[in-house]
């Protein structure tokens, strides 16, 4: 029996990248997927691919920095399955800039998207993850919640809150089935990186800095996923789960 069988997963962000890998992995484990995420195309085609190899997926254009957006996804998923066992908080964005150059409005953007998203659709989703009895929710943060670099603190600022959030719900949510962890990504091999690791030099310093000495595919964020969202994790909640080549405990 496959590890998702049966359940019902929606992926915030899945149309690219994470995102994308987590939902292909779930729907190949037997989750029926939805795919969230504001490029209404690039949904509709990641969805199609997994419907082409056989899997069950949907896709519905949602903005998470728009409460109205959220609220209609959730709609969605209670019109169509009844109930959700699974939420993936992936959906974010970075801001790279000076710290003494960070306009309120750049700031603002990545608060909205990175952790008002993530609040607004933990809780907009508990009456469905409720439903489950033994519900998860893995939220997206980040390597760069505890080990920091210059130019983003934007970014790193909002990743730490997600972790503590995290903390926060699983306190909350846990006497309803509800488990709560989060995954922090260390330099993943996406195109949102790729100005990153695309430069040989810089390239060659973050690698100096990772002890497997490679960058993170997307797969292997979606097996750790997978992990967190399965059974076999029954008795996690709280955690955080790095998938960074072990960068986090270099100095």
């Amino acid at each position: 029996m496959r590890r998702l069988e049966d359940k019902v997963a929606l992926i915030t962000g899945g149309a690219a990248g994470i995102g994308k890998a987590i939902a292909e992995t779930f729907a190949r484990e037997g989750a029926e997927v939805v795919i969230a995420d504001r490029n209404a195309e690039e949904g509709e085609a990641a969805a199609a691919a997994i419907v082409t190899k056989n899997g069950a997926a949907l896709a519905q254009p949602t903005d998470v920095a728009d409460i109205a957006q959220v609220k209609a996804l959730m709609d969605k998923v209670a019109e169509v399955y009844g109930r959700l066992d699974i939420l993936v908080n992936n959906a974010g964005i970075g801001e790279r800039s000076d710290f003494r150059h960070l306009d309120d409005e750049a700031w603002d953007r990545v608060w909205q998207v990175n952790v008002d998203g993530t609040v607004r659709c933990a809780r907009e989703a508990f009456d469905l993850l409720r439903k489950s009895g033994k519900a998860s929710v893995i939220n997206i943060s980040s390597l760069m919640a505890n080990k920091h670099t210059r130019q983003m603190s934007a970014y790193s600022a909002s990743k730490g809150a997600i972790s503590a959030l995290t903390r926060s719900l699983a306190v909350e949510y846990a006497p309803y089935g509800i488990r709560v962890n989060h995954l922090a990504p260390g330099y993943i091999d996406t195109e949102m990186i790729g100005r990153f690791t695309g430069n040989p030099l810089i390239s060659k310093l973050l690698l100096g800095q990772t002890p497997l000495k490679r960058f993170g595919a997307a797969q292997d964020v979606a097996n750790a996923a997978l992990f967190l969202a399965s059974d076999e994790a029954a008795y996690i909640t709280g955690a955080g789960l790095s998938v960074d080549g072990g960068m986090a405990v270099t100095l």
